[in-house]
């Protein structure tokens, strides 16, 4: 298995990201400070070369420094993978470095050191951007916590705090764990959980996430969820897996690795002979050989994938979007087709006021009438009611008296007056006529899938349509996905045909199918998979079956829920569907960075090879051409950390 230096440690490893160097820590056995080692090989080499190289009494000494400087790091990596039966690229570099030495070409072999080197720093430090992007989620959860515990105020380290503990929050301040909001009123910036622009409200029973922001009012939280289980601690978790995971392209490339590696030795091996035999002389050929075996090494090859996933999930995860692994984000690159639960997904996920028709005075009285008797109502329907009289600023009176007639409506007095709220047959069961000249309006609103309530104070006042619309960015959403060529858009829900029909008809989705059960859905996505790479989109918990079944199971509004962040191979943190056209725009962006890099190494390493056995290229040059190459690569692949999508 070839292998490249991807993070902190010694050059040739791979370090959990859940493991980073701390600042201040020692750094691994063989490695300096990243930078010391290039530093102290090209300091040393520069001296051996002004004192006359291996030619004076210093020089020599010199050049062996510069040997140990950018060779040491590399020779613990390598002598790690030859152990395990491995060749790694540092192998390549050190027998390269030491064939030129053996020709008296130390300062050759120590250039190739150098830039060996500092490309390894390099990579540490361009990389770390990445790491140090997710890294920061760690710091968002303060170290302390304000508890009240047995009647008694103290602060303790957040990592003890348990269920069931009291937080006291102050303004401005961090939130130190999950929980519930007991007492206080304040707004919650959540963009580092959710990625939400704009601070969310919160009281009394507003579920709240360690990590963030309470604005301008102080609170007292109860604890629902302990340290290691918290949202931030799961996303945290999830991201440090999905950067550890590889991609299928990286697989491919470390299976066949190790036969590179042979082959590239191999290969050096016999162009030697080839060489000598038609009539090179020995040293020439050894020096192109080796040669050879630096320019043909697969540097670039084996970093052009990492770098640009690692850098993409960054960007992903600052956003409120998590992909569980490379692997998903190169499958939502490859997706033509997008299926959408409608409830909760599509839709805000609970009823609103959708159009008022008054019969007797103006809406304005209508949902007055009727709020007065669904304050005291438990159902959804009177919260849509109630929230549109708060959206309007109409004052509720409170009822006189009230009884609930169940499945039916609710009856009371109003001001002295008796008033039924209800469906169309609790109006008949109590003797309320509908007049004839609504019939058109209510089977218009009917039509539309809509809810209706009708209202009666005596003779019917009113009827008011209730409905659980579409988000607001659905639309926006929908749109961007077109822009990028998703043309296949479908709606699965378990919702009746009326009410599906018509959400899909204001979000242009013209593939609706409606009333089916969990298992239905995913008999219907592995039909769409016969045509297509097919993702689904849904709440995570009931649509289980659907998203299991997609090529890309996609959970949203997945904050705290245990279940989306289990089940989803992508997850969006909060409930703007925008984040879905980002999301599929970053992964084919990364994908296109992966071709790039891996087109521009091949081809620099199948040039550099035939300059050298064509025309005898210089070591040195060899080694420039091959460092650069694998830099420029992990470069590409950083740019992926400030993606941002094309305005459409």
């Amino acid at each position: 298995m070839v292998t490249r230096s991807l993070a902190p440690g010694r050059p040739g490893s791979v370090r959990a990201p859940s493991q980073p160097t701390p600042p201040g820590e020692a750094s691994p056995p063989g490695q300096l400070l990243p930078a010391a080692q290039p530093l102290l090989c090209l300091a040393s080499l520069l001296a051996g070369w002004l004192v006359g190289g291996t030619a004076s009494q210093w020089g020599g000494p010199l050049y062996v420094i510069a040997y140990l400087a950018g060779g040491t790091g590399s020779a613990v990596t390598a002598w790690t993978a030859l152990r395990r039966g491995r060749i790694d690229v540092n192998v390549l570099m050190l027998v390269a470095a030491a064939g030129a030495a053996s020709l008296g070409a130390w300062a050759e072999g120590g250039v190739l050191l150098f830039l060996f080197s500092s490309s390894n720093a390099m990579e540490f430090y361009t990389l770390g951007r990445t790491r140090r992007a997710i890294r920061a989620l760690v710091a968002l959860r303060p170290a302390v916590a304000l508890v009240r515990r047995d009647g008694e105020t103290a602060v303790v380290p957040a990592d003890t705090l348990r269920i069931g503990d009291v937080v006291l929050v102050r303004p401005a301040e961090r939130l130190a764990a999950d929980g519930v909001v007991t007492l206080g009123e304040s707004s919650i910036d959540q963009a580092p959980i959710t990625g939400e622009s704009m601070p969310v409200d919160v009281a009394r029973g507003s579920v709240v996430f360690a990590g963030t922001i309470n604005q301008r009012g102080g609170l007292e939280v109860r604890v629902t969820k302990n340290p290691q289980d918290t949202t931030l601690a799961r996303i945290i978790a999830l991201v440090e897996e999905a950067q550890a995971a590889q991609v299928p392209a990286q697989r491919l490339i470390d299976r066949f690795g190790q036969i590179y590696a042979v082959v590239i030795i191999a290969g050096s091996a016999v162009a030697y002979g080839v060489m000598v035999a038609a009539g090179i002389g020995g040293g020439t050929a050894l020096y192109r050989a080796i040669t050879l075996l630096v320019v043909a090494s697969p540097c670039a090859i084996v970093i052009s994938t990492p770098a640009a996933i690692l850098s993409a999930i960054a960007n992903a995860a600052r956003r409120g979007i998590l992909f569980k692994g490379g692997a998903f984000l190169e499958a939502l690159a490859r997706v033509d087709t997008v299926v959408f639960d409608k409830t909760g997904t599509l839709t805000v996920g609970r009823p609103a006021v959708t159009n008022v028709v008054a019969i007797q005075g103006d809406e304005r009285g209508v949902l007055a009438t009727a709020a007065g008797l669904e304050q005291r109502s438990e159902h959804a329907l009177a919260d849509a009611v109630i929230g549109a009289c708060s959206d309007r600023d109409i004052a509720i009176a409170p009822a006189d008296s009230f009884e609930s007639v169940t499945g039916r409506g609710v009856r009371g007095r109003l001001a002295g007056a008796v008033v039924r709220v209800g469906s169309e047959a609790f109006m008949r069961e109590e003797g309320v006529a509908i007049p004839e000249r609504l019939r058109p309006t209510v089977t218009r609103l009917q039509m539309e899938g809509k809810t209706l309530i009708y209202v009666a104070t005596g003779r019917l006042d009113g009827v008011i349509a209730v409905a659980d619309v579409p988000r607001p960015q659905a639309a926006a959403a929908l749109r961007s996905l077109r822009a990028l060529g998703i043309t296949r858009l479908v709606m699965l829900t378990g919702d009746n045909a009326q009410a599906a029909a018509a959400v899909a008809g204001r979000l242009g989705i013209t593939d609706v199918r409606a009333e089916l059960l969990p298992d239905q859905k995913a008999e219907a996505v592995r039909l769409l998979e016969t045509a297509g790479q097919v993702a689904v989109v849904g709440d995570g918990v009931n649509d289980a079956p659907a998203l299991a079944a997609a090529h890309v199971g996609i959970a949203m509004g997945a904050a705290g829920t245990d279940a989306a962040l289990e089940t989803a191979d992508v997850v969006l943190m909060g409930d703007d569907l925008t984040r879905l056209p980002y999301a599929i725009g970053l992964s084919r962006r990364t994908r296109r960075v992966v071709a790039q890099n891996l087109t521009l190494a091949s081809l620099v390493i199948a040039g550099l090879i035939a300059l050298t056995l064509g025309f005898g290229l210089r070591l040195a040059f060899g080694v420039v051409g091959h460092e650069g190459s694998t830099v420029v690569v992990v470069l590409n692949g950083i740019r992926l950390l400030v993606y941002r999508p094309r305005p459409a």
